[in-house]
């Protein structure tokens, strides 16, 4: 909970260290989706470590949600993964960019 308060728009790292991902497309994983408040919290970051190892979190309107996700190097591959997910979208990085999936 601390990362999400010193990081109010968001923020993705490495369960092992808590260092932030500073590179790649980063997609959620459907377990995760809806993860909220405290609870939430945790459940993602349990998933995060035993699946992916990075975690990350993002402020909707009044409700900061956390997910365990998935970063890959290709927006083509994050999209698929994005799809597969049922996720409403993929965000890079890099250049800072949220891109809607439909």
């Amino acid at each position: 909970m601390t990362l999400a308060k010193k990081n109010p728009l968001g923020f993705t790292v490495f369960t092992t260290d808590l260092n932030f991902v500073k590179k790649g497309w980063v997609v959620g994983l459907k377990e995760t989706q809806n993860c909220f408040g405290v609870e939430g919290c945790k459940k993602a970051f349990e998933i995060a470590e035993q699946e992916t190892g990075c975690f990350g979190g993002w402020k909707n309107d009044k409700l900061y949600y956390f997910d365990a996700v998935m970063i890959v190097e290709s927006e083509s591959d994050a999209t698929k993964l994005g799809v597969e997910n049922k996720q409403i979208g993929i965000y890079n990085l890099e250049t800072n960019t949220y891109k809607e999936l439909s």
